[in-house]
């Protein structure tokens, strides 16, 4: 146990805490058992060294990090570590990638079941089901689902630029007020085209390359091992899902034809279907339906986006302006809002409530003129002019 002891103090003293996420004061930290769910890259292993740093200091002790596809986990279980920590007056266990611990569930809520005064945060896959795991702990844990940078997140990490959040009906009804706090510290729009291609991820470290091959590194990861783990995709197939990306990236959004998909992927429509299911669950699509309320389990979506601009960009896709506008809106409101297809009336219709429009400056509103609660969202401009409202405005809610 020495050697997580070291590790922990290694790991937890080099994390910056200059900059933290605000899903850090969202969490309940000290409830017994808690769990933070996202894709790979969105930052889940650096928001709990940071929170550790903060509340225990750099020591181990009262609380002990770990990453589960440590050596240590060959010879040793997670149930002996938590017995072993427990008797040496530990009391906070941090397992970060659980899913690479195959008897996680079970021994967690061992652990759980044993030590009372035992608390245990863990971090893993956005594929991970909670719910259907060995142990059933949906009714024990506390689950957070930690998504990449909003674009307010974007300028507080890379242009310390601090703005609070904005609830979306503040957004669409005060928009004058909160353009005005924005442009006073920078210009947005200028800071909005870099976000879309590098500000999704938080490792950009001002080289393109470099962030896009550590995207395409973070998909092969998802593809190549989580989802065979976790989706029972075969190895031997996990080429088909790039291919299916590839093909994605250059035609998104994708106006749905799952016969034609099929039969460019010689797969059966309902593998694509399971592939596209299991992709909107590792966040690497959005699937949108006109109706959300009535969608089957093997009901096509309307459209289907990449999960976010900057996939797009790394994908070479970066040339249909209008793609990532709406890739962008999917993206940003999904993390909150109940997102639908607008069919016959805009682009998309956000909580059963608001249509939204998206386009560039010279969009007009002809097409939801006669719509309660509707805006158009454009690009290019700064300040709203009625009802049309600059793009960037919907990465404020998170």
């Amino acid at each position: 146990m020495e050697t997580l002891f070291k590790k922990h103090r290694l790991l937890v003293s080099q994390v910056s805490t200059a900059i933290v996420r605000d899903i850090m004061h969202s969490i309940n930290w000290e409830a017994q058992l808690v769990g933070i769910r996202g894709s790979r890259g969105v930052g889940k292993t650096t928001l709990m060294r940071q929170y550790i740093k903060q509340k225990y200091g750099t020591s181990a002790g009262e609380c002990l990090y770990c990453v589960m596809d440590s050596m240590y986990f060959t010879t040793h279980s997670l149930l002996d570590l938590a017995e072993q920590f427990h008797m040496h007056g530990g009391r906070h266990l941090f397992l970060d990638e659980v899913h690479k611990y195959p008897t996680w569930s079970k021994e967690i809520k061992e652990i759980i079941d044993l030590w009372p005064d035992m608390k245990v945060t863990f971090s893993g896959s956005s594929l991970i089901q909670i719910l259907n795991a060995d142990a059933d702990l949906s009714r024990r844990v506390l689950t957070y689902d930690m998504a990449g940078l909003s674009f307010r997140e974007f300028l507080h990490f890379y242009h310390n630029i601090k703005l609070p959040v904005v609830p979306l009906n503040e957004v669409l009804n005060k928009a004058d007020d909160v353009c005005d706090m924005v442009n006073r510290v920078c210009t947005p729009q200028k800071l909005f085209e870099q976000y879309l291609k590098v500000g999704y991820y938080p490792f950009f470290d001002g080289a393109e390359t470099e962030y896009y091959r550590r995207i395409e590194n973070v998909l092969n990861f998802i593809i190549d091992l989580e989802m065979t783990l976790f989706c029972g995709i075969e190895p031997a197939y996990t080429r088909k899902l790039k291919a299916l990306m590839m093909y994605l990236a250059n035609n998104a959004p994708y106006q749905v034809n799952i016969v034609k998909l099929a039969a460019y992927l010689e797969i059966s429509k309902t593998t694509l279907m399971s592939y596209l299911s299991s992709m909107r669950r590792a966040e690497l699509l959005h699937l949108l339906y006109s109706d959300n309320m009535s969608v089957t389990k093997m009901q096509k979506p309307d459209k289907i986006y990449l999960q976010n601009t900057n996939l797009m960009y790394a994908f070479g896709n970066q040339q249909n302006i209008g793609t990532l506008r709406e890739c962008f809106i999917v993206n940003q409101l999904s993390y909150a809002h109940n997102v639908e297809y607008g069919k016959e009336s805009g682009d998309f219709r956000i909580d059963g409530k608001y249509t939204l429009e998206v386009g560039g400056p010279d969009k007009s509103f002809s097409q939801i003129a006669d719509l309660p609660y509707s805006y158009v969202l454009a690009d290019r401009i700064e300040m709203p002019i009625g009802k049309k409202l600059p793009l960037w405005l919907a990465g404020m809610i998170y």
